[in-house]
């Protein structure tokens, strides 16, 4: 597993800082060591308390990961005063990994993250030092000494900040524009990085960011890639902010590891339905087709239920997969599993058959259990009454609409629904 180290503070609301980091390090796929510089008092609305680590403390915290791993990659972040900036300067000058620094100044919540001495200390010691600086308007205003209205502005900033050989990468999110302009100087060319305008970036934004450049250096991405990738992955972060408190949105660092399950979700569901399609029998299909679907954990509506689209049909004697699996492709499906999951979250995924005559005795003898759902209206209202009748989830739900019968397999996942066809057949 490769490693990178994220030196930081710790907030307590868990959207910033060293908790975000490790989170974003973790979606990437790197693990995350850490050394905590200040603990911080804060919410989703204010700062109200830090008190800095001695600096006795964060040179053991860096020794004691340095002498027992190989870290790839690191960042700094929030380094709060002159003394630890310094400290951090001693223990990094000698480094043979990349360095990104963060140059935090204000927290995304309001109020000051640094104490009289830290501009200073910056300038003089991270600033030349780190590999790549990724300041924010604010940040490189205060750092370049001039005021930021525009491009040009930006890219005046950046000389003067990287005169010393040091990469920017200068976020354009604070700038007013229409879109968000981006700007990286490499010491002796620009590069632009335009995209679209969210909402307001929420809590730890530039956090998560410099986290996902430095997971990415850590795996050996070159500079330019490492923040393509990371400013791809931002962008869905800030997209898909949620909400923990009264204040500002959370910035979502897992992201991409959320996607990764989505694909897994909608992949394990293909992947079955290809099974079923060579196991299932003719008769087992009903008229149109047999609907086959799978959820997220937890999902908050039929949007968040994946099936395949079209279902399984049989058309004189051959069988077909109709499409492929996508969310909210079959309400139908997702409300018996949405019901299912109302008695047990792990039962996630269900199909619908045709009944036959021969299928309950099968199911008795290889151990399956059964439970019939009958009643006037609404069918899933009916069939979540009956389960909560019958205390847990079964396997099957046999059902009767009008003259005609039906069977909903249920299971924890695609695959456990093929293995309870396997048996019944």
């Amino acid at each position: 597993m490769r490693c990178a180290l994220s030196i930081a503070g710790s907030d307590s609301i868990g959207g910033a800082g060293i908790q975000a980091d490790v989170k974003a390090m973790a979606a990437v796929g790197v693990h995350a060591h850490t050394v905590i510089t200040a603990i911080t008092a804060q919410n989703t609305c204010a700062v109200r308390e830090i008190m800095p680590v001695p600096a006795e403390m964060i040179e053991e915290q860096f020794k004691a990961i340095i002498s027992d791993s190989e870290v790839r990659a690191v960042k700094t972040g929030m380094l709060y005063s002159e003394e630890i900036a310094g400290t951090v300067a001693d223990l990094l000058e000698d480094r043979s990994m990349p360095f990104v620094a963060d140059p935090v100044l204000i927290a995304g919540v309001g109020g000051a993250l640094s104490d009289d001495g830290l501009v200073r200390a910056l300038k003089r010691k991270i600033v030349p030092l780190c590999d790549i600086l990724t300041p924010n308007r604010h940040e490189a205003e205060v750092l370049s000494g001039i005021r930021i209205n525009n491009e040009d502005d930006a890219r005046t900033a950046c000389e003067l900040l990287g005169k010393e050989g040091t990469m920017i990468y200068l976020k354009g999110g604070h700038i007013d524009s229409k879109n968000v302009v981006d700007t990286l100087y490499n010491g002796a060319e620009f590069k632009r990085f335009e995209y679209p305008r969210l909402e307001r970036a929420g809590h730890g934004g530039g956090c998560i960011l410099s986290a996902y450049i430095t997971a990415h250096l850590a795996k050996g991405y070159d500079v330019v890639n490492a923040i393509l990738n990371s400013r791809e992955m931002i962008q869905e972060s800030i997209a898909t902010m949620y909400a923990v408190g009264k204040g500002n949105k959370i910035v979502n660092p897992m992201v991409t590891a959320q996607q990764d399950g989505t694909r897994a979700i909608l992949t394990s569901l293909d992947k079955a339905a290809d099974k079923l399609v060579k196991m299932l029998p003719v008769e087992w299909v009903p008229n149109p087709a047999a609907e086959f679907g799978y959820a997220a954990e937890s999902p908050k509506g039929p949007e968040e239920v994946a099936a395949i689209q079209g279902g399984i049909s049989a058309s004189n004697g051959i069988m077909k997969k109709n499409g492929n699996a996508k969310f909210g492709a079959s309400p139908h499906t997702a409300k018996m599993i949405i019901a299912s999951m109302g008695q047990d979250q792990q039962q996630r995924s269900a199909i619908g058959l045709a009944f036959t005559s021969d299928m309950v005795s099968t199911m008795e003898e290889v151990g399956l259990a059964g439970i019939a759902a009958e009643g006037k209206g609404d069918a899933f209202a009916t069939i979540s009454k009956a389960m909560k009748k019958n205390g847990s989830v079964p396997d099957a739900v046999f059902y009767s609409k009008g003259k005609g019968k039906g069977v909903f397999l249920l299971g924890t996942d695609p695959d456990d629904i093929i293995r309870k066809i396997s048996l019944i057949l």
